[in-house]
């Protein structure tokens, strides 16, 4: 979720020298020493700034709730920084490292994954391991849900707690159409067949950049490649060649002749919801529910998925390594895994994200929280859903964005 006009490469080049001149503190220290009731007492008082995408009102009352319980209960502060771009927090804590500041940060708290954890780990730019220390971190799923713990490729090696799940699946009008595509070429066949009906986020949004990966994972002669980074300029420009034909294929097929993208996935669905559009990309598959239940979307919604299988992946809560507020973001990040945190957000009528947890580690009462959780008429079941692909390394993905707007940016 960045800027078009920013870049994490472009910020790394201009401040790669006055890192050199300002010298670097050292890497992040490991996991604070002392038990969990040390840090829930020194974390009562503390603000927790927490920077975090905000552009869905669900999602926003969510964290909104989220600040209402940690001051219930542990006496936190939580200010939601609303971002448009994530790399947009992840420059400013770099800035603060070049600049020296190794404590009192600006932020707290982060929503990340992907590329913004990948250039956050190497850079040094984050505290931890802390996860091993949160008590709500042993629920977690990490049998049937590895992406819990790998991010992108990239080992989250404790410095990154996970909150939620997410997969690529598509919401339709049903009511206005009665087939739908069943794979990326058929995507390509359904728009010829459906001039102006279809369109996706520009690029770098989260869901327009999935978008243009699951046409890349469909088309690559080797999808092993893709888990690592690519060896030279020349070797992304052939593998990632079908990428490209396909766009210029498909661009002048899409709503306003791919002369025009919608900013978010937020707008593209208003594009669903106005008969605009006939299909919306969405990361969650309850959203089609939960849009139906707030009367966003009509009650003739579904939702479809991809033969092959759709991209999915976990998304996380990093602390910088120069926050302020550590032992209250240790505890924001462990409230956010607590049954009670996940079940809320679980249900359809809140948000509709699915958990990290494993039931099977929950007590009696807390499984009933989920299995008390209502269940819409447009939500397919976890088998429905088919098979979740892994994502490509964070290299793929932030030199496919340059690339797009290089090509495709009006």
């Amino acid at each position: 979720m960045r800027k078009p006009t920013t870049g994490l490469r472009q910020i790394f080049i201009g401040l790669f020298s006055l890192i050199a001149v300002t010298g670097l503190p050292g890497n992040p220290g490991a996991a604070q020493s002392g038990n969990w009731d040390a840090t829930l007492s020194a974390a009562r008082g503390q603000q927790v700034y927490w920077n975090a995408w905000g552009g869905d009102e669900r999602i926003n009352a969510y964290i909104a709730w989220v600040g209402k319980r940690v001051d219930e209960d542990y006496g936190i502060e939580l200010n939601h920084v609303k971002l448009a771009d994530t790399a947009d927090a992840v420059s400013r804590v770099l800035a603060e490292k070049a600049a020296g500041r190794t404590s009192g940060g600006s932020i707290d708290l982060i929503w990340i994954n992907g590329e913004n954890f990948a250039a956050m780990k190497d850079n040094g730019l984050l505290h931890g391991p802390f996860t091993e220390q949160l008590p709500s971190y042993a629920a977690v799923d990490f049998e049937q849900k590895p992406s819990t713990r790998v991010d992108f490729t990239v080992p989250v090696e404790g410095l990154e707690a996970p909150w939620g799940m997410a997969k690529i699946n598509f919401i339709y009008d049903s009511a206005r159409v009665e087939t739908t595509p069943r794979s990326i070429p058929d995507f390509l066949e359904w728009a010829k067949a459906h001039p102006g009906r279809f369109t996706y986020p520009t690029p770098p949004d989260f869901i327009g950049s999935t978008f243009l990966k699951q046409i890349l994972i469909e088309l690559v002669e080797d999808r092993d490649e893709l888990q690592k980074p690519f060896a030279s300029e020349a070797r992304f420009a052939k593998v990632t060649a079908p990428l490209w034909d396909y766009l210029d294929a498909l661009h002048p097929l899409l709503w306003r002749q791919g002369e025009l993208f919608p900013a978010n996935g937020p707008a593209q669905r208003q594009l669903l919801d106005d008969g605009e559009v006939d299909i919306h990309i969405s990361f969650y598959p309850s959203e089609a529910s939960s849009l139906i239940s707030s009367e966003q979307l009509p009650e003739t919604a579904r939702v479809f998925v991809l033969e092959d299988g759709t991209i999915g992946n976990t998304h996380f809560v990093a602390i910088p390594f120069n926050a302020k507020s550590k032992e209250a973001a240790m505890v924001v990040a462990n409230f956010l895994m607590s049954p009670e945190a996940q079940a809320e957000k679980q249900n359809e009528t809140v948000w509709g994200d699915d958990t990290v947890l494993a039931l099977a580690k929950l007590s009696a009462a807390d499984r009933r929280r989920f299995d008390d959780l209502p269940r819409g008429i447009a939500t397919l079941s976890p088998e429905q859903l088919g098979a979740t692909l892994l994502e490509p390394h964070p290299a793929w993905m932030t030199r496919i964005e340059t690339e797009w707007q290089k090509r495709y940016s009006r």
